[in-house]
Protein backbone atom coordinates (compact mmCIF):
# COMPACT_ATOMS: atom_id res chain seq x y z
CA UNK A 1 0.00 0.00 0.00
CA UNK A 2 1.19 3.59 -0.72
CA UNK A 3 3.21 5.50 2.42
CA UNK A 4 1.24 8.64 1.16
CA UNK A 5 -2.05 7.21 1.79
CA UNK A 6 -3.77 8.58 5.31
CA UNK A 7 -5.76 6.18 7.31
CA UNK A 8 -8.09 6.77 9.49
CA UNK A 9 -8.52 5.80 13.07
CA UNK A 10 -8.75 2.90 14.34
CA UNK A 11 -7.04 1.57 11.00
CA UNK A 12 -4.24 3.07 11.86
CA UNK A 13 -3.77 2.22 15.12
CA UNK A 14 -3.85 -1.34 13.90
CA UNK A 15 -1.16 -0.61 10.85
CA UNK A 16 1.13 0.82 13.28
CA UNK A 17 1.88 -2.57 14.49
CA UNK A 18 3.49 -3.47 10.55
CA UNK A 19 5.69 -0.40 10.99
CA UNK A 20 6.41 0.68 14.27
CA UNK A 21 6.94 -2.85 15.66
CA UNK A 22 5.99 -4.54 18.66
CA UNK A 23 7.65 -2.35 21.66
CA UNK A 24 5.75 0.68 21.24
CA UNK A 25 2.49 -1.16 20.97
CA UNK A 26 2.91 -2.46 24.56
CA UNK A 27 3.85 0.35 26.59
CA UNK A 28 0.33 2.14 27.97
CA UNK A 29 -0.92 5.19 26.21
CA UNK A 30 0.24 8.37 27.77
CA UNK A 31 -3.47 9.68 27.52
CA UNK A 32 -5.99 7.33 27.66
CA UNK A 33 -9.71 7.61 25.24
CA UNK A 34 -11.94 10.37 27.30
CA UNK A 35 -13.41 8.90 30.82
CA UNK A 36 -17.24 9.72 31.08
CA UNK A 37 -17.52 11.58 34.21
CA UNK A 38 -17.32 9.32 37.29
CA UNK A 39 -19.30 11.99 39.52
CA UNK A 40 -22.37 12.09 36.72
CA UNK A 41 -22.22 8.26 36.92
CA UNK A 42 -22.62 7.97 41.04
CA UNK A 43 -25.12 10.42 40.52
CA UNK A 44 -27.11 8.23 38.02
CA UNK A 45 -26.27 5.09 39.70
CA UNK A 46 -27.70 6.36 42.78
CA UNK A 47 -30.92 7.60 41.49
CA UNK A 48 -31.49 4.27 39.70
CA UNK A 49 -30.96 2.28 42.88
CA UNK A 50 -33.44 4.60 44.57
CA UNK A 51 -35.87 3.31 41.68
CA UNK A 52 -35.45 6.07 38.92
CA UNK A 53 -35.83 4.50 35.82
CA UNK A 54 -35.28 6.94 33.93
CA UNK A 55 -31.75 7.67 35.15
CA UNK A 56 -30.53 4.10 34.42
CA UNK A 57 -32.10 5.36 30.70
CA UNK A 58 -29.21 8.02 30.54
CA UNK A 59 -26.85 5.50 31.34
CA UNK A 60 -28.15 3.52 28.70
CA UNK A 61 -28.10 6.44 26.17
CA UNK A 62 -24.21 7.44 27.19
CA UNK A 63 -22.40 4.05 27.50
CA UNK A 64 -24.22 2.35 24.05
CA UNK A 65 -22.38 3.91 21.14
CA UNK A 66 -19.09 2.53 23.25
CA UNK A 67 -20.46 -0.81 24.34
CA UNK A 68 -21.54 -1.52 21.14
CA UNK A 69 -17.89 -0.68 19.12
CA UNK A 70 -16.60 -2.98 21.84
CA UNK A 71 -19.02 -6.18 21.73
CA UNK A 72 -19.04 -5.70 17.60
CA UNK A 73 -15.09 -5.51 17.59
CA UNK A 74 -15.39 -9.13 19.33
CA UNK A 75 -17.82 -10.47 17.52
CA UNK A 76 -17.90 -8.92 13.87
CA UNK A 77 -21.52 -9.39 13.61
CA UNK A 78 -24.47 -6.60 14.22
CA UNK A 79 -27.09 -9.11 15.17
CA UNK A 80 -25.33 -10.55 17.69
CA UNK A 81 -23.97 -7.03 19.05
CA UNK A 82 -27.74 -5.92 19.26
CA UNK A 83 -28.64 -8.76 21.11
CA UNK A 84 -25.72 -9.25 23.52
CA UNK A 85 -25.97 -5.12 24.15
CA UNK A 86 -29.38 -5.64 25.64
CA UNK A 87 -28.92 -8.55 27.64
CA UNK A 88 -25.10 -6.36 29.10
CA UNK A 89 -27.76 -3.40 29.91
CA UNK A 90 -30.67 -5.93 31.05
CA UNK A 91 -28.17 -7.85 33.38
CA UNK A 92 -26.25 -4.25 34.66
CA UNK A 93 -29.99 -3.32 35.50
CA UNK A 94 -31.10 -6.49 37.61
CA UNK A 95 -27.41 -6.06 39.40
CA UNK A 96 -27.41 -2.42 39.74
CA UNK A 97 -28.92 -1.99 43.70
CA UNK A 98 -25.67 -4.48 44.10
CA UNK A 99 -23.37 -2.55 42.72
CA UNK A 100 -21.40 -0.28 45.98
CA UNK A 101 -19.04 1.55 43.77
CA UNK A 102 -15.36 -0.12 44.76
CA UNK A 103 -14.92 0.22 40.80
CA UNK A 104 -16.51 2.72 38.75
CA UNK A 105 -19.81 2.36 36.81
CA UNK A 106 -17.62 2.78 33.75
CA UNK A 107 -15.19 -0.31 34.76
CA UNK A 108 -18.69 -1.99 36.06
CA UNK A 109 -20.36 -2.39 32.56
CA UNK A 110 -17.56 -2.63 30.61
CA UNK A 111 -16.72 -5.94 32.69
CA UNK A 112 -19.73 -7.14 32.22
CA UNK A 113 -19.83 -6.32 28.48
CA UNK A 114 -17.00 -8.20 27.93
CA UNK A 115 -17.50 -11.36 29.89
CA UNK A 116 -20.94 -11.82 28.39
CA UNK A 117 -19.46 -11.34 25.18
CA UNK A 118 -16.82 -13.87 25.67
CA UNK A 119 -18.83 -16.31 26.90
CA UNK A 120 -21.19 -15.76 24.01
CA UNK A 121 -18.45 -16.71 21.81
CA UNK A 122 -17.47 -19.77 23.54
CA UNK A 123 -21.07 -20.76 23.86
CA UNK A 124 -21.50 -20.00 19.77
CA UNK A 125 -18.16 -22.22 19.45
CA UNK A 126 -16.54 -19.34 17.27
CA UNK A 127 -18.74 -20.11 13.89
CA UNK A 128 -18.71 -16.87 12.38
CA UNK A 129 -18.70 -15.86 8.17
CA UNK A 130 -17.32 -12.57 7.41
CA UNK A 131 -19.41 -10.93 4.69
CA UNK A 132 -17.68 -8.86 2.48
CA UNK A 133 -21.05 -6.58 3.05
CA UNK A 134 -20.53 -6.57 6.83
CA UNK A 135 -18.06 -4.05 7.58
CA UNK A 136 -17.79 -1.93 10.31
CA UNK A 137 -20.08 0.47 9.97
CA UNK A 138 -18.57 2.96 12.73
CA UNK A 139 -15.79 3.01 10.55
CA UNK A 140 -16.98 3.59 6.99
CA UNK A 141 -19.31 6.44 8.49
CA UNK A 142 -16.40 7.67 10.73
CA UNK A 143 -15.89 11.13 9.76
CA UNK A 144 -12.18 11.27 9.84
CA UNK A 145 -12.44 7.76 7.08
CA UNK A 146 -15.04 9.80 4.90
CA UNK A 147 -12.36 12.69 5.09
CA UNK A 148 -9.34 10.45 4.23
CA UNK A 149 -11.07 9.02 1.24
CA UNK A 150 -13.16 11.99 -0.25
CA UNK A 151 -9.76 12.63 -1.78
CA UNK A 152 -8.23 9.51 -3.23
CA UNK A 153 -7.97 8.15 -5.99
CA UNK A 154 -10.08 5.02 -6.96
CA UNK A 155 -6.49 2.57 -6.21
CA UNK A 156 -6.22 3.66 -2.70
CA UNK A 157 -9.57 3.85 -2.05
CA UNK A 158 -9.45 -0.11 -2.71
CA UNK A 159 -6.49 0.08 -0.61
CA UNK A 160 -8.29 1.08 2.29
CA UNK A 161 -11.22 -0.92 1.58
CA UNK A 162 -8.72 -4.49 1.31
CA UNK A 163 -6.66 -3.36 4.71
CA UNK A 164 -9.96 -2.70 6.42
CA UNK A 165 -11.57 -6.24 5.09
CA UNK A 166 -7.68 -7.95 5.90
CA UNK A 167 -7.68 -6.40 9.52
CA UNK A 168 -11.36 -7.81 10.06
CA UNK A 169 -10.40 -11.23 8.90
CA UNK A 170 -7.05 -11.10 11.11
CA UNK A 171 -8.85 -10.11 14.30
CA UNK A 172 -11.18 -13.11 13.80
CA UNK A 173 -8.23 -15.22 13.57
CA UNK A 174 -7.20 -14.30 17.40
CA UNK A 175 -8.35 -16.22 20.33
CA UNK A 176 -11.49 -14.69 22.07
CA UNK A 177 -9.33 -13.52 24.84
CA UNK A 178 -6.65 -11.89 22.79
CA UNK A 179 -9.33 -9.89 20.05
CA UNK A 180 -10.40 -8.77 23.41
CA UNK A 181 -7.68 -6.89 24.91
CA UNK A 182 -6.56 -5.47 21.28
CA UNK A 183 -9.99 -4.10 20.64
CA UNK A 184 -10.08 -2.41 24.17
CA UNK A 185 -6.45 -1.18 23.96
CA UNK A 186 -6.08 -0.89 20.59
CA UNK A 187 -9.60 0.59 18.94
CA UNK A 188 -11.13 1.57 22.36
CA UNK A 189 -8.36 3.18 23.55
CA UNK A 190 -8.08 1.87 27.10
CA UNK A 191 -4.72 1.73 28.59
CA UNK A 192 -3.07 -1.37 30.78
CA UNK A 193 -4.59 -0.46 33.91
CA UNK A 194 -8.49 -0.20 33.08
CA UNK A 195 -8.51 -3.36 30.94
CA UNK A 196 -6.82 -5.30 34.02
CA UNK A 197 -9.43 -3.90 36.14
CA UNK A 198 -11.93 -5.14 33.85
CA UNK A 199 -10.85 -7.99 32.82
CA UNK A 200 -9.54 -9.05 36.22
CA UNK A 201 -5.79 -9.91 35.51
CA UNK A 202 -2.84 -8.72 36.24
CA UNK A 203 -1.69 -5.55 33.65
CA UNK A 204 1.13 -8.17 33.23
CA UNK A 205 -1.24 -10.52 32.21
CA UNK A 206 -2.42 -7.83 29.92
CA UNK A 207 0.61 -7.25 28.17
CA UNK A 208 1.70 -10.27 27.74
CA UNK A 209 -1.42 -11.14 25.82
CA UNK A 210 -1.43 -7.94 23.67
CA UNK A 211 2.32 -8.76 22.93
CA UNK A 212 0.83 -11.84 21.35
CA UNK A 213 -1.64 -10.35 19.49
CA UNK A 214 -0.04 -8.02 18.08
CA UNK A 215 2.85 -10.49 17.24
CA UNK A 216 -0.48 -12.48 15.42
CA UNK A 217 -1.71 -9.21 13.79
CA UNK A 218 1.95 -8.85 11.92
CA UNK A 219 2.24 -12.21 10.93
CA UNK A 220 -1.61 -12.08 9.52
CA UNK A 221 -0.97 -8.70 7.72
CA UNK A 222 2.42 -8.94 6.54
CA UNK A 223 0.97 -10.57 3.47
CA UNK A 224 -1.01 -7.26 2.62
CA UNK A 225 1.99 -4.91 3.23
CA UNK A 226 3.88 -6.83 0.78
CA UNK A 227 1.44 -7.58 -1.75
CA UNK A 228 -1.06 -4.24 -1.70
CA UNK A 229 -3.69 -3.79 -3.92
CA UNK A 230 -2.68 -2.58 -7.14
Amino acid sequence: MSASVALPQPIRRLTDLLSSGLSKSVKSKGKAMDRPGTEEDQQLVARTQAGDAAAFDQLVVKYTPRLYGLIYNMTSNHEDTNDLLQDVFSKAYKAIRGFRGKSSFYTWVHSIAVNMTLNFLKKRGRRYNLSLDDVDASIQNDKEFLEATATNSPVREADLSELQKRLNEAMMKLSDEHRAVVTMFHIQGMPHAEISKILRVSEGTVRSRLFYANRQLQNYLEEFRKNPVS
